[in-house]
Protein backbone atom coordinates (compact mmCIF):
# COMPACT_ATOMS: atom_id res chain seq x y z
CA UNK A 1 0.00 0.00 0.00
CA UNK A 2 1.36 3.61 -1.08
CA UNK A 3 1.59 6.40 1.23
CA UNK A 4 -0.94 9.54 0.37
CA UNK A 5 1.33 11.87 -2.05
CA UNK A 6 2.00 15.33 -0.44
CA UNK A 7 -0.05 16.47 -3.31
CA UNK A 8 -3.08 14.48 -2.93
CA UNK A 9 -3.01 15.61 0.90
CA UNK A 10 -3.01 19.49 -0.37
CA UNK A 11 -5.66 18.82 -2.39
CA UNK A 12 -8.15 16.98 0.52
CA UNK A 13 -6.91 19.79 2.64
CA UNK A 14 -7.84 22.81 -0.20
CA UNK A 15 -10.98 20.90 -0.51
CA UNK A 16 -11.84 20.72 2.84
CA UNK A 17 -11.48 24.36 3.26
CA UNK A 18 -13.73 25.13 0.01
CA UNK A 19 -16.72 23.14 1.61
CA UNK A 20 -16.05 24.82 5.00
CA UNK A 21 -15.96 28.10 3.40
CA UNK A 22 -18.76 27.33 1.45
CA UNK A 23 -21.10 25.99 4.17
CA UNK A 24 -20.10 29.13 6.13
CA UNK A 25 -20.66 32.22 3.67
CA UNK A 26 -23.33 30.95 1.10
CA UNK A 27 -26.39 30.88 3.88
CA UNK A 28 -24.97 34.12 5.33
CA UNK A 29 -24.80 35.65 1.76
CA UNK A 30 -28.30 34.08 1.09
CA UNK A 31 -30.17 35.40 4.39
CA UNK A 32 -28.80 38.89 3.45
CA UNK A 33 -30.28 38.92 -0.15
CA UNK A 34 -33.47 37.50 1.31
CA UNK A 35 -33.34 41.07 3.89
CA UNK A 36 -32.50 43.23 0.69
CA UNK A 37 -32.48 47.09 1.06
CA UNK A 38 -29.50 48.54 3.05
CA UNK A 39 -27.94 45.13 3.77
CA UNK A 40 -27.63 44.14 0.82
CA UNK A 41 -26.21 46.65 -0.83
CA UNK A 42 -23.77 47.03 2.31
CA UNK A 43 -22.65 43.77 1.34
CA UNK A 44 -22.09 43.85 -2.35
CA UNK A 45 -20.38 47.48 -1.86
CA UNK A 46 -17.98 45.93 0.30
CA UNK A 47 -17.55 43.37 -2.01
CA UNK A 48 -17.03 45.50 -4.92
CA UNK A 49 -14.44 47.39 -2.71
CA UNK A 50 -12.34 44.14 -2.06
CA UNK A 51 -12.85 43.08 -6.35
CA UNK A 52 -11.19 46.98 -7.18
CA UNK A 53 -8.41 46.08 -4.55
CA UNK A 54 -7.94 42.83 -5.45
CA UNK A 55 -7.58 43.54 -8.87
CA UNK A 56 -5.19 46.56 -8.76
CA UNK A 57 -2.88 44.57 -7.04
CA UNK A 58 -3.03 41.81 -10.03
CA UNK A 59 -2.17 44.53 -12.56
CA UNK A 60 0.77 46.07 -9.99
CA UNK A 61 -1.52 49.02 -9.41
CA UNK A 62 -1.60 48.55 -5.95
CA UNK A 63 0.65 51.52 -4.61
CA UNK A 64 -0.93 54.01 -7.00
CA UNK A 65 -2.72 56.07 -3.93
CA UNK A 66 -5.07 57.94 -6.75
CA UNK A 67 -6.30 55.04 -8.25
CA UNK A 68 -6.88 53.46 -4.87
CA UNK A 69 -8.74 56.64 -3.47
CA UNK A 70 -10.45 57.28 -6.68
CA UNK A 71 -11.82 53.91 -6.67
CA UNK A 72 -12.52 53.23 -3.18
CA UNK A 73 -14.23 56.41 -2.59
CA UNK A 74 -16.64 56.40 -5.96
CA UNK A 75 -17.54 52.71 -4.34
CA UNK A 76 -18.40 53.68 -1.42
CA UNK A 77 -20.40 57.44 -2.80
CA UNK A 78 -21.84 54.92 -5.19
CA UNK A 79 -22.70 52.33 -2.77
CA UNK A 80 -24.51 54.38 -0.39
CA UNK A 81 -26.70 55.68 -3.12
CA UNK A 82 -27.54 52.85 -3.69
CA UNK A 83 -28.48 52.20 -0.43
CA UNK A 84 -30.98 55.75 -0.80
CA UNK A 85 -32.47 53.71 -3.80
CA UNK A 86 -30.52 56.10 -6.73
CA UNK A 87 -29.28 53.60 -8.69
CA UNK A 88 -28.85 56.77 -11.61
CA UNK A 89 -26.33 58.95 -9.02
CA UNK A 90 -24.87 55.62 -8.68
CA UNK A 91 -24.44 54.25 -12.19
CA UNK A 92 -22.82 58.68 -12.56
CA UNK A 93 -20.95 58.08 -10.08
CA UNK A 94 -18.88 55.19 -10.95
CA UNK A 95 -18.61 56.73 -14.90
CA UNK A 96 -17.77 60.37 -14.12
CA UNK A 97 -14.82 58.63 -11.36
CA UNK A 98 -13.68 56.50 -14.36
CA UNK A 99 -13.88 59.10 -16.61
CA UNK A 100 -11.92 61.94 -14.11
CA UNK A 101 -9.15 58.69 -13.54
CA UNK A 102 -8.53 58.48 -17.29
CA UNK A 103 -8.30 62.33 -17.82
CA UNK A 104 -6.66 63.24 -14.95
CA UNK A 105 -4.20 61.55 -12.60
CA UNK A 106 -4.17 57.69 -13.76
CA UNK A 107 -2.02 58.85 -16.72
CA UNK A 108 0.48 55.20 -16.20
CA UNK A 109 1.26 52.58 -18.44
CA UNK A 110 -2.00 50.80 -16.42
CA UNK A 111 -4.09 53.42 -16.62
CA UNK A 112 -6.32 51.15 -19.12
CA UNK A 113 -6.16 48.61 -16.46
CA UNK A 114 -6.83 50.36 -13.68
CA UNK A 115 -10.10 52.04 -15.13
CA UNK A 116 -10.91 48.89 -16.54
CA UNK A 117 -10.92 47.42 -12.64
CA UNK A 118 -13.56 50.53 -11.69
CA UNK A 119 -15.72 48.96 -14.36
CA UNK A 120 -15.73 45.80 -13.84
CA UNK A 121 -16.17 46.37 -9.91
CA UNK A 122 -18.77 49.11 -10.49
CA UNK A 123 -20.84 47.43 -13.06
CA UNK A 124 -20.72 43.59 -10.68
CA UNK A 125 -22.42 46.40 -7.62
CA UNK A 126 -24.76 48.08 -9.65
CA UNK A 127 -25.97 45.11 -11.58
CA UNK A 128 -26.53 42.67 -7.86
CA UNK A 129 -28.50 45.75 -6.75
CA UNK A 130 -30.40 46.35 -9.83
CA UNK A 131 -31.66 42.59 -9.93
CA UNK A 132 -32.60 42.58 -6.23
CA UNK A 133 -34.25 45.57 -6.36
CA UNK A 134 -37.31 44.27 -8.03
CA UNK A 135 -40.27 43.69 -5.07
CA UNK A 136 -42.15 41.16 -6.70
CA UNK A 137 -39.30 38.38 -7.97
CA UNK A 138 -35.84 40.12 -7.44
CA UNK A 139 -34.97 37.69 -4.44
CA UNK A 140 -36.22 34.59 -6.66
CA UNK A 141 -34.04 36.02 -9.44
CA UNK A 142 -30.58 36.90 -7.28
CA UNK A 143 -31.20 32.97 -5.50
CA UNK A 144 -31.63 31.72 -9.24
CA UNK A 145 -28.68 32.95 -10.43
CA UNK A 146 -26.40 32.44 -7.28
CA UNK A 147 -26.99 28.60 -7.56
CA UNK A 148 -26.36 28.78 -11.20
CA UNK A 149 -22.91 30.19 -10.46
CA UNK A 150 -22.43 27.63 -7.85
CA UNK A 151 -23.23 24.37 -9.15
CA UNK A 152 -21.48 25.09 -12.15
CA UNK A 153 -18.65 25.53 -9.98
CA UNK A 154 -18.94 22.68 -7.84
CA UNK A 155 -19.86 20.57 -10.82
CA UNK A 156 -17.43 21.50 -12.74
CA UNK A 157 -14.78 21.07 -9.76
CA UNK A 158 -15.89 17.32 -9.38
CA UNK A 159 -16.37 16.83 -12.86
CA UNK A 160 -12.92 18.20 -13.86
CA UNK A 161 -11.43 16.19 -11.27
CA UNK A 162 -13.21 13.00 -11.76
CA UNK A 163 -13.00 12.83 -15.08
CA UNK A 164 -10.13 14.83 -16.65
CA UNK A 165 -9.90 14.67 -20.38
CA UNK A 166 -8.91 17.64 -22.62
CA UNK A 167 -8.23 20.85 -21.56
CA UNK A 168 -10.58 23.78 -22.33
CA UNK A 169 -8.26 25.97 -22.34
CA UNK A 170 -4.53 25.36 -21.20
CA UNK A 171 -2.75 28.07 -21.64
CA UNK A 172 -5.07 30.12 -19.48
CA UNK A 173 -6.17 27.81 -17.16
CA UNK A 174 -4.31 24.61 -16.79
CA UNK A 175 -6.92 22.90 -14.68
CA UNK A 176 -10.03 23.55 -16.48
CA UNK A 177 -11.22 20.53 -18.56
CA UNK A 178 -14.37 19.91 -21.19
CA UNK A 179 -15.79 17.61 -18.48
CA UNK A 180 -15.66 20.41 -16.16
CA UNK A 181 -17.16 22.68 -18.30
CA UNK A 182 -20.55 19.91 -19.18
CA UNK A 183 -20.37 19.15 -15.48
CA UNK A 184 -21.06 22.61 -14.80
CA UNK A 185 -23.61 23.14 -17.19
CA UNK A 186 -25.36 19.93 -16.30
CA UNK A 187 -25.52 20.92 -12.84
CA UNK A 188 -27.00 24.40 -13.79
CA UNK A 189 -29.75 22.47 -15.98
CA UNK A 190 -30.45 20.54 -12.43
CA UNK A 191 -30.80 23.61 -10.67
CA UNK A 192 -33.14 24.99 -13.51
CA UNK A 193 -35.39 22.02 -13.18
CA UNK A 194 -35.92 22.69 -9.88
CA UNK A 195 -37.06 25.83 -9.94
CA UNK A 196 -39.60 24.84 -12.16
CA UNK A 197 -41.20 21.74 -10.14
CA UNK A 198 -41.28 23.83 -7.45
CA UNK A 199 -43.23 26.49 -9.25
CA UNK A 200 -40.99 29.16 -9.72
CA UNK A 201 -40.95 29.79 -13.71
CA UNK A 202 -41.76 27.74 -17.10
CA UNK A 203 -39.10 24.86 -17.64
CA UNK A 204 -37.77 25.57 -20.69
CA UNK A 205 -37.09 29.25 -20.33
CA UNK A 206 -35.10 28.69 -17.13
CA UNK A 207 -33.33 25.96 -18.98
CA UNK A 208 -32.21 28.35 -21.84
CA UNK A 209 -31.69 30.98 -18.65
CA UNK A 210 -29.59 28.46 -17.16
CA UNK A 211 -27.58 27.30 -20.23
CA UNK A 212 -26.61 31.06 -21.07
CA UNK A 213 -25.39 31.93 -17.18
CA UNK A 214 -23.58 28.62 -17.05
CA UNK A 215 -22.08 29.36 -20.39
CA UNK A 216 -20.92 33.35 -19.33
CA UNK A 217 -20.10 32.49 -15.48
CA UNK A 218 -17.49 30.35 -16.67
CA UNK A 219 -16.42 32.51 -19.12
CA UNK A 220 -15.84 35.08 -16.70
CA UNK A 221 -13.95 32.45 -14.81
CA UNK A 222 -11.54 32.55 -17.59
CA UNK A 223 -11.43 35.93 -18.27
CA UNK A 224 -10.05 36.08 -14.99
CA UNK A 225 -7.67 33.75 -15.08
CA UNK A 226 -6.57 35.25 -18.27
CA UNK A 227 -5.81 38.52 -16.54
CA UNK A 228 -3.71 36.40 -14.02
CA UNK A 229 -2.12 34.87 -16.45
CA UNK A 230 -1.11 37.95 -18.32
CA UNK A 231 0.35 39.52 -15.08
CA UNK A 232 1.99 36.30 -13.92
CA UNK A 233 0.17 35.81 -10.40
CA UNK A 234 -1.77 32.75 -8.92
CA UNK A 235 -3.97 33.98 -6.79
CA UNK A 236 -6.03 37.56 -6.38
CA UNK A 237 -5.54 37.10 -2.24
CA UNK A 238 -5.90 34.26 0.34
CA UNK A 239 -8.71 36.18 1.68
CA UNK A 240 -11.18 33.08 1.66
CA UNK A 241 -9.61 29.83 2.89
CA UNK A 242 -9.51 26.92 -0.14
CA UNK A 243 -10.70 29.64 -2.12
CA UNK A 244 -8.16 32.29 -2.52
CA UNK A 245 -9.31 35.71 -3.06
CA UNK A 246 -12.63 37.43 -3.83
CA UNK A 247 -11.77 38.00 -7.42
CA UNK A 248 -11.17 33.64 -7.22
CA UNK A 249 -14.50 33.28 -5.74
CA UNK A 250 -16.73 36.11 -7.56
CA UNK A 251 -15.62 35.90 -11.04
CA UNK A 252 -18.24 33.82 -12.66
CA UNK A 253 -20.69 35.51 -10.53
CA UNK A 254 -19.31 39.34 -11.90
CA UNK A 255 -20.09 37.77 -15.10
CA UNK A 256 -23.78 35.93 -14.73
CA UNK A 257 -25.11 38.90 -12.78
CA UNK A 258 -24.14 41.66 -15.19
CA UNK A 259 -25.42 39.39 -18.00
CA UNK A 260 -28.54 38.02 -15.92
CA UNK A 261 -29.04 41.98 -15.02
CA UNK A 262 -28.88 43.13 -19.07
CA UNK A 263 -31.53 40.27 -19.77
CA UNK A 264 -33.80 41.05 -16.87
CA UNK A 265 -33.73 44.84 -18.09
CA UNK A 266 -34.59 44.00 -21.82
CA UNK A 267 -37.71 41.82 -20.76
CA UNK A 268 -38.82 43.87 -17.90
CA UNK A 269 -37.53 47.33 -17.52
CA UNK A 270 -35.18 48.70 -14.76
CA UNK A 271 -38.10 48.12 -12.10
CA UNK A 272 -38.74 44.45 -13.71
CA UNK A 273 -35.46 43.12 -13.95
CA UNK A 274 -36.43 39.95 -11.73
CA UNK A 275 -39.55 39.65 -13.89
CA UNK A 276 -38.26 39.70 -16.77
CA UNK A 277 -35.48 37.12 -16.01
CA UNK A 278 -38.43 34.78 -14.11
CA UNK A 279 -41.65 35.20 -15.83
CA UNK A 280 -42.03 34.14 -18.77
Amino acid sequence: MTAPSAATDQGSRNLLMRVIAAVILAPLTIAIAYAGGWPWAILVMLAAIGLYVEWLMIVGASRNVMAVAIGVVALVVSGFCLTAGRIDIAAAVVAISVLAGVITGLRTSLSAWISGGLVYAGLAMLASVLVRSDPASGFLALVFVLLIVWVTDIGGYFAGRGLGGPKLWPRVSPKKTWAGAIGGLVGSLVVASAFAVAGFGKLVPLLGLAVLLSIVSQLGDLFESAVKRNFGVKDSSHIIPGHGGLLDRLDGFVAAIIVAALFGVMRGGIDGIGRGLMIW
